[in-house]
């Protein structure tokens, strides 16, 4: 209904009484919240206890997830089972390792008191199927910590390029890789095809950026300058609230032209063009096959066939025969000349023999006679 005025009506002024309230339309059905009030952080992260859990239990329905792994790592977590079962009991957390089909599988029980662990422990799963060790894929199930595993398979093309720019990132001994980590609070592994991060939110959008800038071609070591830089202007209190674009590196984004090699074509210098490719039927005629018909040409083609094997047979037949022939004894050389020399010629030789071992007699001087 529309009200409308009367003539000795007038319209209220704001500020006098009974005049409606131009905010009053918009909080018209709003009601104080005692709960909600200005001192209550929004952003800490709610901890849930045991004791919390209800007499009924928390969760009605089962939830799930599998996760597949590579077939180099089935004997690893063959071996780390049992204590990745056992972390997972501690969240009441049910985990199967199914070899046959290459899975792990985690489960929630009536007993688990945590709605969020579920995810927690799926990307525990994740993140030994991607090789990384148990006691660093353990942390994931702490509340502060998160994961994040990046696919760099198809951020370059080339093959010979993306195994570079891979190498880069991890650097020499795994140096660049180690600055990364202590400067960011996170754990990183490089494997195949993904990059698998474990940290705080802050430090993994910061590797996730190292990460993706490298495969853009832009060194790591851009981004370590810039953090070590950051991380000594935090100690100060006095630049708190000041601009630090004075303070960081800006680099200047270079584009090398690199000269690519053309290969010259080498040309022939004979004059006249090649010799033509002889057809089929002209190879035919030079042996004498064009003019026989079908049936012929058959079985010429199987007297060739079987007198081909003919050979190999014989071939082979002489390589076995050859495995039972006995080996050939070489014979002494003294034995040889024993055999071939003469009486004659044994008596001179023991005889230049003899007279060569004997000591030869000093010829006796006139002085020697004297004395």
């Amino acid at each position: 209904m529309v009200k409308v005025k009367g003539k000795g009506e007038k319209d209220k002024a704001p500020g006098e009484e009974g005049a409606e309230d131009p905010k009053s339309k918009k909080n018209k059905y709003r009601k104080d919240k005692p709960w909600d009030h200005e001192g209550i952080d929004h952003w800490q992260p709610v901890t849930v206890a045991k004791e919390d859990l209800p007499k009924g239990g928390l969760l009605t329905e089962e939830s799930s997830f599998a996760v597949l792994f590579p077939q180099y790592r089935e004997q690893y977590l063959k071996e780390v089972w049992p204590d990745v079962r056992r972390i997972l009991e501690e969240h009441e957390i049910k985990g199967d390792l199914n070899l046959v089909e290459g899975s792990m599988t985690v489960k929630t029980t009536r007993k688990t008191w945590d709605p969020y662990i579920i995810i927690k422990a799926r990307d525990f799963i994740k993140l030994l199927a991607r090789s990384v060790p148990l006691p660093q894929a353990q942390k994931i199930l702490e509340d502060n910590v998160f994961c994040d595993i990046l696919k760099i398979g198809g951020l370059v093309r080339s093959k010979e390029r993306f195994v570079k720019r891979r190498q880069r990132l991890v650097g020499p001994n795994g140096s660049t890789l180690k600055a990364i980590e202590l400067l960011t609070q996170c754990f990183m592994l490089v494997q195949g095809q993904t990059v698998s991060i474990i940290g705080t939110v802050k430090g993994i959008k910061l590797v996730r950026r190292i990460v993706e800038d490298c495969f853009k071609n832009v060194h790591p070591i851009y981004h370590i300058k810039e953090l070590m830089i950051r991380r000594e202007l935090e100690k100060d209190p006095e630049l708190k609230e000041e601009n630090w674009d004075r303070f960081l590196p800006h680099f200047k984004s270079r584009n090398v032209q690199r000269k690519k090699l053309k290969k010259k074509k080498k040309k022939s210098k004979e004059v006249f063009p090649p010799q033509q490719t002889p057809r089929k039927e002209d190879l035919l005629m030079e042996s004498g096959e064009y003019f026989l018909n079908e049936q012929e040409r058959q079985t010429k083609k199987r007297a060739e066939r079987y007198e081909a094997q003919k050979a190999k047979s014989v071939e082979k037949r002489k390589e076995r025969a050859q495995q039972f022939e006995a080996p050939k004894q070489k014979k002494r050389k003294k034995e040889a000349s024993a055999d071939t020399e003469s009486p004659k010629e044994m008596a001179e030789r023991l005889k230049s023999k003899a007279a060569a071992q004997a000591p030869k007699k000093k010829k006796k001087t006139p002085e020697d006679l004297l004395l």
